[in-house]
C-alpha cells in the first residue's frame, strides 16, 4: 500500500526538483545545440582544406571530443531527473487508483 505521507513525498520532490530537472534539460539542449556551434568553429580553422576534410578535422578533435563527455553528462543527469520524475508520478497514479478502488470498495 502506498501511504498518504509517501504521495505527499513524491508530489513535494516534483515541486521541490523542478527548477533543478528544468536547468537540467536546458543543459542538454544547450550542450546539443552548441556541438553544431563547435564543429563550425572548428571547421573554420582549417579553411584551407575541402569541405569534407574540415569536417573530418573538427570530428577528430579533441575539443569535439570533450564536448562530447559534457554532452553524455548532460544527456546522463537530464535522463536520470526524467526516470525520477516519471517514478513520483507513477507513485502517484498508483496512490489515485488505490484510493479509487477502496472507495469503490467502501460503498
Amino acid at each position: 500500500m502506498i501511504s498518504d505521507s509517501d504521495v505527499e513525498a513524491a508530489i513535494q520532490s516534483l515541486i521541490d526538483n523542478a527548477d533543478d530537472d528544468a536547468r537540467k534539460v536546458a543543459e542538454r539542449l544547450y550542450v546539443t545545440e552548441f556541438r553544431k556551434h563547435l564543429k563550425g568553429q572548428l571547421m573554420k580553422e582549417n579553411t584551407s582544406l575541402p569541405i569534407g576534410a574540415q569536417e573530418r578535422e573538427a570530428y577528430a578533435s579533441l575539443r569535439y571530443q570533450e564536448h562530447l563527455d559534457v554532452m553524455r553528462t548532460a544527456a546522463f543527469e537530464d535522463s536520470k531527473a526524467r526516470f525520477l520524475r516519471e517514478g513520483a508520478e507513477a507513485k502517484i497514479r498508483a496512490w489515485q487508483t488505490q484510493e479509487s478502488t477502496r472507495r469503490t470498495l467502501k460503498v
